[in-house]
């Protein structure tokens, strides 16, 4: 079983979670790096990209936020755990745009931030480890980031 590191995928769903520009990004189930690609990117930027990244099925796309239910769904199960007095609030704030900000507006005022990133970042883990099982990865927490 091939590892993918935890940084390199998380940075991958990111990619892909992009909105308002076409990206996406997928993994090499074989070699465990992630590949990056966007209609933004320069010419230069997509020349170590496999010409069949996009064609072949012998890559993994990575998902995004929402379809590893990392999104609204996530933000409403850590205010029913959280403060679910705020809940009826919050999901009105899912009503409009700018649902984001109102939620981190009131999580400042609750002084729940730092509550809310150590949720996310459990959350964001265990969603990565089950896709990957999912997909015959292994999920790798070895020190990696940017070079």
């Amino acid at each position: 079983m091939v590892a993918v590191k935890y940084y390199d995928l998380e940075l991958a769903v990111e990619f892909a979670s992009s909105e308002g520009f076409d990206t996406s990004a997928y993994v090499c189930p074989v070699t465990g790096k992630t590949y990056f690609v966007s209609s933004e990117m320069k010419e230069e930027e997509l020349e170590d990209n496999p010409d069949d990244l996009e064609t072949s099925d012998r890559y993994l796309a990575v998902p995004t936020k929402k379809e590893l239910e990392l999104g609204k769904p996530l933000v409403l199960s850590f205010i029913e755990d959280e403060l679910p007095g705020d809940l009826d609030r919050v999901r009105d704030f899912f009503r409009k745009r700018g649902a984001y900000a109102r939620f981190k507006d009131l999580l400042d005022i609750r002084d729940a931030r730092e509550k809310w990133y150590k949720y996310e970042e459990a959350a964001t883990r265990t969603a990565l480890r089950l896709w990957c099982e999912e997909n015959g990865l292994e999920l790798s927490f070895e020190e990696a980031g940017p070079a």
